[in-house]
């Protein structure tokens, strides 16, 4: 609205010109109320798991073998598992492991693929050859299976199953940091920072990297509930987290045995999961649309 006045006090009543301003600020509006809307559950969410301890009386590691495999109830709210333990706490707690390894991959995998991205684009040459062509090559392979490799030669464990979706995450993100890197280092404020002496560090961390970190953030918070996925499937694999950890995907692995006669025990866990990975997605899309130039 501030914008729709400031234009008719400067340029007149141009109707077609106000009523694009108009819609711009309503798509922004729109936008900024999802971004609000779904970081603000995520937060409830994570906050959930980091406190689940102290939220439910249920111990997530205490087994009670005369209480195994019992259907939801008002003392077990998502019924047990197979050992007693309930599934709620379980739940939670393997929310914790999973949300947070995901963050990690994430993490990882865009810091990683910003430097090489970022120094590929900057230097361009052999550097930039030898970086992509390696990219290439990670990419050239299915992504889980390749992880399943490494994880397997590791030998598992929650700590290998993030090192190995990191080895091989990377390269989208060294691609697109390239293909950003190129097309912010011809523009004239870059240029005027050369002529003023300024290193090529400190270009590459003062002006590149801030100007294509909106891409680069809104590609990462899709990417959550992906790694998240892959982190279960290894998990599910039994690449992941050992037990009695709780995690999503192991969770999943131990209940398929008794999915006719206990299906609380994969329904659970899995529920949470798409619940989760939907909610990031949908936080990637608000986040993609606040940063989309065209709704400014």
């Amino acid at each position: 609205m501030a914008r729709v006045m400031w234009y008719r006090v400067c340029w007149g009543n141009d109707d077609s010109t106000v009523l694009s301003l108009r819609r711009n600020d309503e798509k922004m509006k729109s936008s900024r109320s999802r971004l609000y809307l779904w970081g603000g559950l995520l937060l409830v969410l994570m906050l959930g798991v980091m406190l689940a301890e102290y939220l439910i009386p249920w111990d997530a590691y205490a087994q009670d073998l005369s209480m195994a495999q019992q259907p939801p109830s008002a003392g077990h709210l998502l019924g047990t598992d197979r050992y007693g333990r309930d599934m709620l706490a379980r739940v939670l707690v393997g929310g914790r492991t999973s949300i947070w390894g995901a963050l990690v991959v994430v993490l990882l995998i865009t810091a990683i693929g910003a430097v090489i991205g970022t120094g590929s684009g900057w230097y361009g040459g052999r550097i930039e050859q030898a970086w992509m062509g390696l990219s290439d090559v990670f990419l050239a392979f299915p992504g889980l299976v390749l992880a399943l490799a490494v994880a397997g030669v590791s030998g598992g464990g929650m700590l290998q199953a993030i090192l190995a979706l990191a080895a091989i995450g990377w390269p989208k993100y060294a691609r697109l940091s390239r293909r950003l890197t190129a097309s912010l280092k011809g523009e004239p404020y870059i240029d005027i920072a050369r002529m003023r002496g300024i290193s090529s560090w400190k270009i590459m961390g003062g002006h590149i990297l801030p100007n294509m970190a909106g891409p680069i953030l809104t590609t990462a918070v899709l990417d959550i509930g992906t790694m998240m996925m892959e982190l279960a499937a290894l998990s599910f694999l039994g690449l992941g987290v050992k037990p009695p950890t709780p995690e999503w995907g192991a969770m999943m692995s131990e209940g398929r045995r008794f999915l006719q006669l206990s299906p609380w025990m994969v329904m659970a866990p899995g529920a949470a999961m798409c619940l989760t990975v939907g909610l990031f997605h949908l936080l990637g899309e608000a986040l993609r649309d606040a940063f989309d130039p065209r709704e400014r």
